[in-house]
């Protein structure tokens, strides 16, 4: 942004654009949508199909051991995958893919609350992380972990440095910062 100043010099302005960290987070969280968002699809989509039919199929089709190990875990597995797991996996998926909506809209837009439900939510899941890495180890979660608490220290330090600058606008300045 610029302007011109009395002397009809160009002057460059630094704009009171939006917080970057808080777009990167509110991408972020979109992107968690648009996967569980697909999740969701996917499950409802095999809704009333036989799951270890497609599985089969796709065995078939690729250049591997119908007989292997693999594929007879896998099929036991998609064997035990119903209806009613389908529905359930499709619900959950697109309840948490709209959670996602919103915190992303809500961190986009820099509204507080939206920091705030952020950091309620990152501290409620990080417990069910931690249980899941111990018992299912895996680098990706522990990646994604990492992640989260990474948002979690950046919105805590925002919303702190935004209480310390409101207090020092009341002229609060020195009192427990």
């Amino acid at each position: 942004m610029s302007s011109k100043d009395s002397n009809g010099d160009v002057c460059v302005t630094k704009r009171s654009g939006h917080d970057r960290g808080l777009l990167f987070v509110g991408i972020f969280k979109y992107s968690k949508a648009i996967f569980f968002g697909a999740v969701a699809l996917g499950a409802l989509h095999l809704v009333h199909r036989n799951v270890g039919d497609m599985v089969q199929h796709l065995v078939d089709s690729l250049p591997i051991d119908p007989e292997g190990h693999f594929v007879s875990v896998l099929m036991d597995k998609a064997d035990l995958i119903d209806n009613h797991h389908l529905r359930q996996a499709g619900i959950l998926s697109s309840a948490y893919a709209l959670v996602c909506v919103v915190e992303g809209t809500g961190l986009i837009l820099e509204k507080v609350w939206a920091e705030y439900f952020t950091v309620f939510l990152t501290v409620a899941a990080l417990p069910y992380e931690v249980y899941e890495i111990l018992h299912r180890f895996s680098w990706f979660k522990v990646g994604l972990m990492l992640l989260n608490v990474a948002v979690l220290f950046y919105l805590l330090w925002l919303l702190k440095r935004k209480r310390l600058k409101e207090a020092a606008e009341r002229g609060e300045v020195g009192l427990g910062g």
